[in-house]
């Protein structure tokens, strides 16, 4: 065998190594199965046809094909590490989200993380600038093993092993037994044939004598249960309490992300479209949300006379609120223009108080029936007040800004209160917080969330005061039916 076949043949051995380090690793037995061992040297010889036609070097070709797996593996321990859940297909759309906004980012991997994932990409870059070679035939001859290599993948992607695999999500463990590269693969396919589905028709609705007239909804950062989160019964707080023994409803809202995936719980509430009918599409439905429109609260709404508006304290761009949001049927963005920037030693972003402001002002000023939903972030991450912290200084400091939340909570309770209209009030969290060395992921997920619906004269209106624990899609149609009556059943 020459010299480049020991080399292309360590490359694909070096390249199911990597893939072995990949996390959840399988356990009891070795390697991943026959049809992902397919898949990762399938990849794996793609990519490094497609490098030698770039670079004309085979040791280049195959130093730079296992830099990028060995990136994509760090990047999705480093995931797996801090939320659960290894890398998606749906993740590197967040790409360019990450050098806009890298606060929301960086500050969650460890610095050896950083560091390894700035070399590998740093040996992708300076591997094609300054080694590549003048060395045509080598050149041509990648390129037709990308190409042929393309065209075997075809024919195997093609084939019936291959089309059943995979057909209903299950990222964890999809990756554990097929692998991470096959996993993002197949995904990102499968996610590109699911059609939007048909607009979404009204047949009829039961009226409600006491409907309310203005609704607030507030998506209210990594709020949890401080009790729930560290088992000390002296955490909780009181306005939560307060507001589970007078709510119309609440209970546990069933998130489906730790750490971060803010949109999966947004969008449940404001389309109302559950996981099994998202399919592949949930594990970043803000993707496709523009070709749901009709799913949106607002959207169906609008045909009852509701005007709504969406309030962010942030770049709306971020996720693409900027064009959902009109396409859903809101009427008004009401964005980071809005709010004062924070003083000194109130943290990073826009205080829940001065959000709790906006909401009573806007309120307020409704003259008709309005929806108002609100997105908070003072309590995002990173929770070290500066610098470098420890795991007491990040819990301290989580609980210190949860506790503005909780105050936003009661301040919203008493000031709706007192409008003395017919309203209703939904808080929730949209994810628990993924502190190092505090909390870890892999066990339970949920957040709390509570409903209080006032009279006109501002009283509560009392529920039947039994925890009922909900979706995000089921909370969106508590609240649809509550507003426009329920469906009438034919």
């Amino acid at each position: 065998m020459t010299g480049n076949g020991l080399t292309f043949v360590a490359l694909l051995v070096g390249a199911v190594l990597l893939d072995s380090l990949g996390r959840p690793r399988p356990i009891g037995r070795i390697g991943r199965s026959p049809a992902g061992l397919w898949l990762t040297i399938w990849l794996t010889t793609t990519t490094f046809g497609l490098f030698l036609a770039l670079c004309g070097s085979v040791g280049v070709a195959a130093a730079l094909t296992l830099a990028l797996a060995a990136l994509l593996t760090l990047a999705s321990n480093a995931k797996h590490s801090m939320l659960g859940e290894p890398l998606l297909f749906s993740d590197l759309a967040l790409v360019g989200a990450v050098f806009r906004h890298p606060q929301f980012y960086l500050s969650a991997i460890r610095v050896w993380q950083r560091v390894a994932v700035i070399v590998a990409a740093l040996v992708l870059l300076t591997g094609l600038a300054w080694l590549s070679v003048a060395d045509l035939p080598a050149h041509l001859a990648g390129l037709a093993l990308f190409l042929a290599s393309l065209a075997a993948g075809g024919l195997g992607l093609g084939a019936p092993p291959l089309r059943r695999l995979m057909r209903v999500p299950d990222a964890y463990n999809d990756v554990l037994k097929h692998g991470l590269l096959p996993t993002v693969l197949l995904y990102w396919l499968r996610w590109r044939t699911i059609p939007d589905p048909p607009p979404v028709r009204d047949r009829g609705r039961r009226a409600m004598h006491d409907a309310p007239e203005l609704v607030v909804i507030v998506q209210c950062e990594s709020f949890a249960d401080p009790v729930a989160l560290f088992g000390d019964p002296s955490l909780a707080l009181p306005a939560l309490a307060r507001a589970t023994e007078t709510a119309w409803r609440w209970g546990r809202l069933e998130v489906s992300g730790f750490g971060a995936y803010t949109m999966r719980t947004e969008y449940g509430v404001l389309f109302g479209r559950s996981e099994t009918e998202l399919g592949f599409r949930r594990y970043d439905p803000f993707l496709t949300a523009l070709g749901e429109p009709s799913y949106a609260l607002p959207a169906r709404l609008a045909a009852a006379s509701w005007r709504s508006l969406f309030l962010h304290p942030h770049d709306m761009r971020f996720y693409g609120r900027d064009r959902i949001m009109p396409a859903g049927g809101f009427a008004e963005l009401v964005g980071e223009d809005r709010f004062a920037a924070p003083l000194p030693g109130q943290g990073r972003y826009v205080t829940d108080a001065a959000m709790a402001d906006e909401i009573i002002a806007l309120a307020r000023d409704a003259a008709g029936p309005t929806l108002l939903y609100a997105v908070t972030i003072e309590n995002h991450g990173p929770w070290a007040s500066s610098g470098a912290a420890g795991e007491s200084d990040l819990t301290q400091n989580y609980l210190r800004l949860l506790a503005n939340s909780d105050a936003m909570l009661a301040t919203l309770i008493d000031r709706l209160g007192a409008l003395k209209r017919p309203a209703m009030l939904v808080f929730f969290g949209d994810h628990r917080p993924s502190i190092p060395g505090a909390t870890a992921p892999g066990g339970d997920r949920h957040t709390p969330y509570v409903i209080m619906k006032f009279d006109r004269s501002g009283r509560l209106v009392p529920g039947d005061r039994a925890r009922a624990d909900l979706t995000p899609a089921e909370l969106h149609h508590i609240v649809l039916d509550d507003i426009l009556g329920e469906p009438i059943r034919v």
